[in-house]
C-alpha cells in the first residue's frame, strides 16, 4: 500500500486526456486508480481510495517509465473519467442505443410469446443495455429513471435534482424486453402485464451497491415502469448541519428534537427531503444510551444500531399496529415516517404523552397547516398544543452550477413577489448552461425552511379553534420565517435564484 497526496479537483479528472492505450477501463476501476499527466517527470495519479494496491503502482510505472505521484479524487468524477477515457468506444448508453436502433428488430406493438421475452431479457445486449441505462443515472446524479411506453415510440427521462430531463431513449422495439429485464431482476411476474407490480433491486455497479425500488404500471401504450434508484455508496443521509438551515433555525430545531418528550414534525410534499431531515435529526440527538425505533414506508436507509420496522399492509403490518408494538419496546425515541390516519395520529399522541419523543412527518404545505391537519385527524385541539414542540416545512431548491456561475444585477421589481419592503439584494447569482450541469445551470439541492416552535400564542389561537391564516400570523409575529423569505437567505448568498424559489413555494 502507498500513502496518497494532496487531493485533485473534480475540474481537473474532467479536463484528463487518455495518455495509453495499453489500460482498460475495467483495470483501471478494479484498482482504483486513474492517470492523470505527466508532471516534472512524474506520472500523477487519481484514486478515491484510502490507500492503492503496491502491485498496481509497479505496473503503472512499468506501463509508463517514470515515478509516481498518488493523490486523493472525489469517487464519481475518477470513475467517470476512467470510463470517459479508457471504455470501449460503445460503453455509453447512447451508443449502444444506436447500434440498436440499426437491428432490424421486431416492432415493438407486435405481441411477444413469454419464452421469446424472457430469452431476449436475458440476452446480452438488452443485459448491458439495462446496466448502463441505471449506471449513468447514477453518474447524473438522478434520483428516478422513467421509462415510458407510447403507440409511437418509448421515453426515458432522470429525475435530476427534482426535474425531469429527456435522455437518449431505445428503440421501441427493445421496450418490451427492457421492461421483462427489469422485472426479472426486480423478481416481478413478466406475464403480468394488466396490473401494477412493486419490486426491488439490489445490484453492484462497479463497486456500488445500489438498491433500485421498482414500480410497474399498465398504460395505454404498454407498461411504464419508474425506478427510484437508492445509492448506498453515496448515502443519502447527511448532517443536520449540512441541510442548508439558517443558524436560527438549525439551532431552534436542535433544541426541539433535543427535548425529552413531545412530538417534531417534518411537512411538505413528497420528494421534499422529510426523512432525511428526520434521519439527520435521529444522529443529531443519539448518543448510545437511548432507545431509538423506527417504522417507515418503506426503509430506505439503514441506521446503524437503530431498529427499523417496514410496513406491510398485506400482512396487517402498518403504521398503527407498528407503532402500538413499538410502544412496548421501551423506546426513548420513535421514528414514524408518515402520520397518515387517526389511529396513528392517536397513538403518536399518547406516546409523547408519556414520555416519549416522536418525530414524523405530514404532508402539508406549511408548517401552520399541520396543526390544523392533527385536528382533522381527530386529534383533539388542547392534545396538540401539549404535545407539538415544533414543525419543519420544507423544500428542495436547486443550487447555482459552480461551474458556470456568474453574478448578474438584480433586475427592478425583484422583491415583489417575496416581500416588497426588504431591500433586494445587489447581485444575483445564475448558472449559464455547461456540461457539469447538463446545460441547466443548477447542479445540486438545498433546503429551505418554516419552523414553527409551539409558543404561548400558537397554543391560545389554537385552543380558540383559529383557522390556518390565523395560526400562520401568530407564528410570523413570534419569529418564524416563511419558507418564501428563507428563500430569499440563499438568493442573498448566492445559493440560488429567485425563479427557483418562486417555483417551490407557489400554491
Amino acid at each position: 500500500m502507498t500513502e496518497l497526496g494532496e487531493a485533485i479537483t473534480a475540474d481537473a479528472l474532467r479536463t484528463t486526456e487518455r495518455l495509453t492505450g495499453e489500460l482498460s477501463s475495467e483495470w483501471l476501476e478494479e484498482n482504483g486508480v486513474l492517470p492523470v499527466r505527466m508532471e516534472d517527470g512524474r506520472l500523477l495519479v487519481a484514486t478515491w481510495r484510502e490507500s492503492v494496491d503496491v502491485q498496481a503502482l509497479d505496473d503503472l510505472r512499468l506501463c509508463f517509465g517514470v515515478p509516481l505521484r498518488v493523490v486523493r479524487g472525489p469517487e464519481p468524477e475518477v470513475r467517470a473519467a476512467v470510463r470517459r477515457l479508457y471504455a470501449d468506444d460503445d460503453i455509453s448508453a447512447e451508443s449502444l442505443i444506436a447500434g440498436l436502433a440499426d437491428a432490424g428488430a421486431p416492432r415493438g406493438g407486435e405481441e411477444r410469446a413469454l419464452d421469446d421475452l424472457v430469452h431476449q431479457a436475458n440476452e446480452a445486449p438488452v443485459v448491458r443495455l439495462v446496466n448502463l441505462l441505471l449506471l449513468e443515472a447514477l453518474e447524473a446524479r438522478a434520483s428516478d429513471v422513467h421509462i415510458e411506453g407510447y403507440a409511437r415510440g418509448m421515453r426515458v427521462r432522470y429525475r435530476l435534482d427534482g426535474v425531469l430531463q429527456d435522455v437518449p431513449s431505445p428503440p421501441p422495439a427493445m421496450m418490451p424486453a427492457i421492461i421483462s429485464r427489469l422485472k426479472i431482476m426486480a423478481d416481478l411476474d413478466i406475464a403480468e402485464r394488466r396490473l401494477p407490480q412493486d419490486g426491488r433491486i439490489r445490484l453492484r455497479l462497479h463497486d456500488r451497491q445500489v438498491d433500485v425500488r421498482v414500480g410497474t404500471i399498465p398504460t395505454l401504450g404498454g407498461e411504464s415502469v419508474v425506478l427510484r434508484l437508492l445509492d448506498k455508496e453515496r448515502g443519502g443521509r447527511v448532517g443536520l448541519a449540512e441541510l442548508g438551515m439558517g443558524e436560527d433555525t438549525l439551532a431552534a430545531f436542535t433544541r426541539a428534537v433535543g427535548r425529552p418528550h413531545g412530538i417534531v414534525l417534518a411537512t411538505g410534499p413528497t420528494g421534499s427531503g422529510k426523512t432525511t431531515t428526520l434521519y439527520a435529526a435521529v444522529d443529531a440527538i443519539r448518543t448510545g444510551r437511548e432507545k431509538i425505533l423506527t417504522v417507515e414506508d418503506p426503509v430506505e436507509y439503514e441506521l446503524d444500531g437503530v431498529p427499523q420496522v417496514q410496513v406491510n399492509e398485506k400482512v396487517g403490518v402498518t403504521f398503527a399496529t407498528a407503532l402500538r408494538a413499538l410502544l412496548r419496546q421501551d423506546p426513548d425515541v420513535m421514528l414514524v415516517g408518515e402520520v397518515r390516519d387517526e389511529e396513528t395520529a392517536e397513538i403518536a399522541t399518547h406516546a409523547a404523552l408519556t414520555g416519549h419523543l416522536v418525530l414524523s412527518t405530514l404532508h402539508t404545505n406549511d408548517a401552520p397547516g399541520a396543526l390544523t391537519r392533527l385536528s382533522d385527524l381527530g386529534v383533539a385541539p388542547y392534545l396538540v398544543a401539549s404535545t407539538v414542540e415544533a414543525v419543519l416545512a420544507q423544500r428542495l431548491v436547486r443550487v447555482v452550477c459552480p461551474t458556470c456561475r456568474r453574478d448578474e444585477p438584480a433586475k427592478p421589481g425583484m422583491m415583489a413577489d417575496f416581500a416588497p419592503s426588504a431591500p433586494p439584494p445587489a447581485f444575483v447569482a445564475r448558472g449559464t448552461g455547461c456540461d457539469h450541469c447538463r446545460g441547466t445551470g443548477y447542479r445540486g439541492r438545498t433546503g429551505i425552511y418554516e419552523l414553527l416552535v409551539m409558543d404561548d400564542a400558537v397554543r391560545a389561537r389554537l385552543l380558540q379553534h383559529r383557522d390556518t391564516g390565523e395560526l400562520r400570523r401568530a407564528a410570523v409575529e413570534g419569529g418564524m420565517r416563511t419558507l418564501r423569505m428563507d428563500g430569499l437567505r440563499l438568493v442573498r448568498e448566492g445559493i440560488t435564484t429567485p425563479e427557483e424559489v418562486l417555483r417551490v413555494t407557489r400554491g
